[in-house]
C-alpha cells in the first residue's frame, strides 16, 4: 500500500479540476490540495503523460484530460444511475403501495429513465423514455429547485419558454421563481393534476457531490385517496430513497431526519 497517498493525491487533484469550469494554474492545484510545489508538479508531469491531466502550456494552466473524458463516457455507457436506482425504486413502490419513477433534466424537459408500477395502481401516462415540460412535473419542480439562479434564468430567459400542459403552471418567469423557492422550504415538490388529472405526485432530488441535481425521484398516487398525514409519509419515504441512492452513488451526506411520530404508510 505504499503508493496509497500518491494515489489519494492523485483522485484529490482530479477531482479539484473537475469542480472547476477552466483550468488552473499548478500553484493553486498544489494550494487547494495540500501539496507542496515540487510534489505536484511531478504528479501533474504523471497525469498529463497518461492523459488524464492536459498541460495548456501558454496559459501556464492544467485542466483534464482525455482520458478523463473517457472514463466519463464508459461510466455513462454503463448506465450507473439506472442500475443503481433500480432495486432502491422497486422497495420504494413495495413500502408505499404507490407508482415510482425516476427522471432526469434534458434541457427544458424532464426525461424519464425508471418507471416502477405498481399493481392495482392507475396506469399513468408517463413512461421510460417520455418527456414532459420540467416545470408540470414534480421531479421537474424538484430537480429545477437545487439549481441556481444563474442555472434557472439560463433555462428560461423569456416567459414563452414555459411550455405549460396546465394553465395552473407558473405563468412568468418570476413565478416560477416563487415556487421554485416554496419548494426548496418544503424540501419536496408537489403536483396535483397537472399532468393527469385526478393523480397528484411528491417529488424529491437526487444530487451528486457538488450539490447538482443529476436525477429526481417521485411517487404519483391518486389524490382523493390520499390525506395529508399519508402524504407526509411517502415524502419521507422518497427522501429516504434519494438519500440511499445518493450514497450508493458516492455522495456522504446524512439521511433526512424522521419525524418524531412519523406517519404510518396505508396498508
Amino acid at each position: 500500500m505504499a503508493n496509497a497517498p500518491a494515489a489519494g493525491a492523485a483522485l484529490a487533484v482530479l477531482t479539484l479540476l473537475s469542480r472547476h469550469s477552466s483550468p488552473l494554474p499548478a500553484a493553486q492545484i498544489a494550494r487547494d490540495v495540500g501539496l507542496p510545489r515540487s510534489s505536484t508538479y511531478h504528479l501533474l508531469r504523471i497525469l498529463v503523460d497518461h492523459g488524464y491531466v492536459t498541460h495548456l502550456a501558454e496559459e501556464r494552466r492544467y485542466g483534464l484530460g482525455i482520458a478523463a473524458h473517457e472514463l466519463g463516457s464508459a461510466y455513462q455507457r454503463q448506465e450507473p444511475l439506472q442500475r443503481a436506482a433500480r432495486p432502491l425504486m422497486a422497495r420504494l413502490v413495495d413500502a408505499t403501495t404507490h407508482n415510482a419513477h425516476l427522471a432526469v433534466l434534458h434541457g427544458r424537459d424532464v426525461l424519464y429513465v425508471i418507471e416502477e408500477r405498481a399493481a392495482g395502481r392507475p396506469l399513468l401516462v408517463t413512461d421510460v423514455g417520455i418527456r414532459l415540460p420540467a416545470i408540470d412535473t414534480a421531479s421537474g419542480l424538484a430537480m429545477l429547485s437545487a439549481l441556481t439562479t444563474a442555472q434557472i434564468s439560463a433555462l428560461y430567459p423569456r416567459r414563452d419558454l414555459l411550455a405549460l400542459m396546465d394553465e395552473r403552471g407558473p405563468s412568468s418567469v418570476t413565478e416560477l421563481r416563487r415556487r421554485l423557492v416554496d419548494v426548496r422550504a418544503r424540501g419536496h415538490a408537489l403536483e396535483e393534476g397537472s399532468v393527469s388529472a385526478g393523480l397528484s405526485s411528491v417529488a424529491v432530488p437526487v444530487l451528486d457531490h457538488t450539490g447538482h441535481p443529476i436525477a429526481g425521484i417521485a411517487i404519483t398516487y391518486p389524490t382523493a385517496e390520499v390525506d395529508d398525514a399519508e402524504r407526509a409519509a411517502l415524502v419521507v419515504a422518497v427522501r429516504r430513497t434519494a438519500a440511499a441512492l445518493e450514497s450508493r452513488l458516492g455522495r456522504r451526506a446524512p439521511l433526512p431526519a424522521s419525524p418524531a411520530a412519523p406517519p404510518t404508510l396505508a396498508p
